[in-house]
């Protein structure tokens, strides 16, 4: 399993969010998770991208425990082993689409060079080579989003989380990135873990799951 998560549990306050949910995902697997707002789908996905700490609970990325890493740590396994996209792209206005997804690889340590080779394979790969020098301002808001998927790449993330990475985008270009992300998958053997309102999205992945309260129905 590239994640395997047992029993976490998370609170704000006397807030019970995630009331002991198991999860797992196998390498190359495409899986939703859908529900309501207030769920606990986004809470979940933090806690699986590691920028947030279950209460309690297990949680397995790469065969690494990640609950048992310091924040040093989990700073470099996060860089390294997990990509993320959000609904809103979070690009640097002031750089390139290249210099934006040559960002995480420099942060990794990468040589310039490496890491600048990388960016521009990952940007011919979603169809955005001829868009390198523009500037996030200067891109439509589905290039945009490719950008932010190609960043998310750059290190050959063990996982992508996806956080409803359609919602600020018209039907045409939803269908784009909903065929550039199983282009991916199967080309690359990725794993992506997406949190969605789109049924269309959620249909088209190997797993369905909906979350109600804090659980898995």
């Amino acid at each position: 399993m590239i994640i395997e998560a047992k029993d976490i549990r998370k609170g704000f306050g006397s807030l019970e969010v995630l009331k002991g949910v198991s999860f797992s995902a196998q390498k190359g697997e495409v899986v939703s998770i859908v529900g309501a707002s207030g769920a606990g789908k986004t809470t979940l996905l933090q806690i699986l991208g590691t920028l947030s700490r279950p209460d309690s609970g297990a949680l397995e990325i790469d065969g690494k425990d990640v609950l048992k890493m310091d924040e040093k740590q989990l700073s470099a396994f996060r860089c390294r082993k997990i990509g993320f996209v959000f609904q809103a792209h979070h690009l640097l206005p002031e750089f390139s689409a290249l210099e934006n997804v040559m960002m995480p690889a420099l942060i990794a340590g990468r040589k310039t060079s490496e890491a600048k080779q990388a960016a521009l394979d990952l940007l011919e790969r979603v169809g955005l080579s001829d868009r390198a020098d523009h500037k996030p301002s200067q891109l439509s808001g589905g290039e945009q989003q490719r950008t932010a998927i190609a960043r998310a790449l750059i290190n050959k993330p063990a996982v992508l989380l996806a956080d409803e990475p359609t919602g600020n985008l018209d039907s045409a270009t939803k269908q784009e990135i909903h065929k550039l992300l199983f282009s991916l998958r199967d080309s690359l053997g990725q794993t992506i873990i997406l949190v969605t309102h789109d049924p269309q999205l959620a249909a088209l992945c190997d797993r369905s799951l909906e979350m109600r309260d804090g659980l898995f129905l």
